[in-house]
């Protein structure tokens, strides 16, 4: 009689308990270096161009983003074989509602989007974004990539969404205001 008690207290316990954990999500689609590699292909070099942008710099990439810079430090990583720039990547994490999104957006050597690639995604899998949406970024310029011009939404993604679309407008904007105007390229 004393083990039916002990073991019914045991399952109300389990039960209880289950109903106040918190389901995890999350996966990792790629590594850094599979990262790299889909942005360059096998056997190219990656150089790191690191950018410290300073309170003037900081405001012409938050006016042309349209998005708040949380770091004064961003990092490209440069494509090149042998010798020949293939292209800018960049790696940026942004936290959708509670958990994090990580997408490489790859730049062309001019500066143009070449493609958008959801590396790691934390929330739920109904709030992730397809594949099929971010080819929507694909040589668009930095003025058409918004929801209210070129860009569609995705209903029951919206934050997802929205934190990509910011991501984008990030890394364009200073590529076009640290790299391009800077003469870095």
């Amino acid at each position: 009689m004393k083990t039916r008690k002990k073991t019914s207290a045991l399952l109300l316990l389990l039960g209880l308990l289950s109903c106040f954990s918190t389901p995890s999500f999350g996966k990792i689609f790629y590594s850094k270096e599979e990262a790299m590699e889909l942005a360059f292909g096998k056997g190219a070099q990656i150089e790191l161009l690191s950018l410290f942008p300073d309170k003037n710099d900081s405001a012409k990439i938050e006016a042309a983003a349209h998005t708040k810079l949380e770091s004064g430090l961003f990092t490209f990583y440069v494509g090149k074989q042998q010798g020949k720039v293939l292209g800018y990547a960049a790696i940026e994490t942004e936290t959708v509602r509670t958990k994090p999104e990580t997408i490489m957006i790859v730049l062309t050597p001019e500066g143009d989007v070449r493609s958008v690639t959801l590396l790691a995604f934390h929330e739920p899998p109904e709030y992730q974004p397809p594949e099929r949406w971010f080819e929507q970024f694909t040589n668009r310029p930095l003025a058409e990539i918004d929801f209210n011009k070129s860009i569609q939404g995705i209903s029951g993604a919206t934050l997802s969404t929205r934190s990509a679309l910011n991501s984008v407008r990030k890394v364009l904007a200073i590529y076009q205001i640290l790299v391009k105007n800077k003469g870095k390229v």
